[in-house]
């Protein structure tokens, strides 16, 4: 069982640098391995055109690609353990809708709005989502992973129907201009986002590594994990901060990318098993090699216009999430 799980993760730990020089030399504008290895190691000896393509093009979308991959997954592994649910994931706790809402406020609804207004605009309906479900869930000294899951679904419905009657009326320049953000890419990356987003994710990873025996517990359920004097509710609050911090920031830099943080977990639960210290970097791991995958196939393999990593990680996760479902035909509600 060791054995066959070292080598597993040892093939993604090769696959990540793999999809990384691929991501590299593969595009609009293919580049040599030559060409690639001088400017990586000789930026100031190659060619300015391939210096600009791969330095300050395609090596920052990539390293978004990996960051926001990770901080999705992270966040649905959080999300599947709190909700005790193999078909949880961050929209659950509405983070996708409030940042799709606020997103096309900010774009439909508001004239002139300065456009790095945006990732903000995203992050902060995600948290302002997570916080009134959190809020409303809240009954009787305490919340449960029902009520959370129900206040979710019906908050994100609403939220979800107001996104779209802003998109119904709206100028067509500006729906168009939110959709693609919608949509879910990394093509606008720049070396100040990455940058921004990973110095954002270093505490919220640590943490939630930090907090794995936590996690193996909670899933239990409330009582098992009260008999083991685990402070339940004080638990689940900051697993949803973290869970909130990680994927409001991963939208917020790339949109909404969905399917993620319900695919990378479950793989990696089938190559490690339930316990957190080893489900959470192999999850954040597998994030960022779907995402990197996802943005490759998207600009050089599915169509000579490039579709937008949130589209492909549809077209992938839609199916899983059927299987999924299929799986678990005859589990008792």
């Amino acid at each position: 069982m060791i054995r066959p799980m070292i080598r597993i993760v040892s093939v993604l730990i090769v696959l990540v640098p793999v999809l990384v020089l691929a991501s590299l030399a593969y595009g609009d504008h293919a580049v040599s391995f030559g060409d690639l290895v001088s400017a990586l190691t000789r930026p100031a000896g190659a060619n300015p055109q391939i210096e600009m393509i791969v330095l300050d093009l395609r090596l920052p979308r990539v390293l978004l690609a990996l960051l926001v991959g990770a901080a999705l997954s992270v966040a649905g592994t959080i999300a599947q353990a709190v909700m005790r649910n193999p078909l949880a994931e961050p929209g659950v706790l509405g983070i996708n809708a409030g940042a799709a809402l606020a997103a096309t406020i900010l774009i439909v609804a508001l004239d002139n709005a300065p456009v790095h207004l945006l990732p903000w605009a995203g992050f902060v309906g995600a948290a302002a989502m997570a916080a009134a479900i959190y809020l409303l869930s809240w009954h009787n000294g305490g919340t449960s992973s029902l009520r959370i899951i129900l206040i979710g679904i019906g908050l994100s419905a609403l939220t979800g129907a107001a996104t779209t009657f802003l998109t119904a009326f709206g100028e067509i320049g500006d729906v168009q201009r939110a959709m693609i953000w919608l949509a879910g890419s990394v093509y606008h990356a720049d070396w100040p986002a990455v940058q921004g987003l990973a110095f954002w994710l270093v505490a919220p990873l640590a943490l939630t590594w930090m907090s794995s025996r936590e996690l193996d517990l909670i899933r239990f359920g409330d009582q098992a994990a009260r008999s083991l004097g685990q402070r339940i509710d004080a638990v689940r609050a900051l697993m949803i901060v973290l869970c909130t911090l990680l994927s409001g920031a991963a939208v917020a830099a790339a949109g909404l990318i969905g399917f993620i943080g319900l695919v990378a977990p479950h793989i990696a639960r089938r190559i490690v098993g339930p316990a957190h210290a080893r489900l959470i970097p192999v999850s954040a791991l597998i994030g960022a090699i779907l995402v990197m995958a996802a943005d490759l196939a998207g600009r050089t393999v599915i169509a000579p216009v490039q579709l937008p990593a949130g589209i492909v990680t549809a077209l992938i996760g839609a199916p899983f999430f059927g299987y999924l479902l299929w799986g678990r035909r005859h589990v008792a509600n």
